[in-house]
């Protein structure tokens, strides 16, 4: 509709041009004239009531609902294996982290909220943090990096594997030289990535994770800690993605007020 209201427009300009110049005997071609400058006038006042009308229209839908963060996780228990823990173990919440060390988001994640994370709640042992493990079939070395980070937690490092993994996600191999930078004595790593003494346990966080419906990652579960056994939680709710730490704080305050 506006490049055929812009094309006449045009038109009517060089007939305006025309009568200009031409003698004023041509008083019929003027009033012709006067006429669809009328009619355009008409046309475009006619444009923009529609456009009010359709602007009115979208204002008065009802706003859509909020998507839900992730699948509903409300009430499932889960299993916390022999998965790392961080935080207080008298925290009332626990926050269960599904990794994948080839993720380029869980790399983000681990350098831009995971920190804001454990200094907030995790240190004020408002919380409790658990690493879990989720290899994706995409990524052919995720599944090696999270039992290397977990050799290098039989020496007490596993934390510092597990960061230095993220640091340098474009070139994980080799995982000895990795292990031995942060501290982590080289023959007995090597031994146990021969072993696949923590494939099982890997698995194992991978089934946790399809209990809770996650098929990608990061993707986490926010809990109730089981005081009775601190290696069962129960699910609040899921959060799916590299979210702002805002989405994160909003969450566990929450959680943290109910419960």
């Amino acid at each position: 509709m506006p490049r055929l209201i812009k094309s006449v427009t045009c038109a009517t300009l060089a007939a305006f041009l025309i009568a200009g110049s031409a003698p004023t005997s041509a008083q019929g071609s003027d009033a012709a004239l006067q006429n669809e400058i009328e009619a355009l006038k008409q046309g475009q006042q006619e444009i923009l009531k529609q456009l009010e009308e359709i602007k009115k229209a979208i204002q008065a839908r009802p706003a859509a609902a909020a998507a839900p963060s992730g699948p509903n996780v409300k009430d499932v228990v889960f299993s916390l294996g022999t998965s790392p823990v961080k935080g207080a173990a008298t925290a009332k919440l626990t926050l269960m982290e599904f990794t994948d060390y080839q993720c380029p988001f869980c790399s983000k994640y681990a350098r831009e909220t995971s920190p804001k994370i454990k200094a907030d709640f995790v240190d004020t042992g408002k919380i409790r943090y658990v690493k879990m493990d989720l290899p994706l079939a995409m990524h052919p070395k995720a599944f090696d990096a999270a039992e290397a980070v977990r050799c290098a937690g039989d020496q007490g490092k596993f934390w510092e594997m597990n960061e230095r993994l993220f640091e340098n996600q474009k070139a994980l191999e080799p995982f000895v030289g990795h292990a031995e930078a942060i501290g982590v004595k080289g023959p007995e790593f090597e031994a146990c990535m021969n072993s696949d003494k923590h494939a099982e346990a890997i698995r194992a966080d991978m089934k946790e994770a399809a209990k809770a419906g996650f098929s990608g990652t990061p993707s986490f579960v926010l809990a109730a800690t089981d005081p009775k056994d601190p290696k069962k939680v129960k699910g609040l709710v899921a959060l799916v993605g590299a979210k702002p730490y805002e989405a994160f704080k909003a969450d566990i305050e929450k959680a943290l007020a109910a419960n």
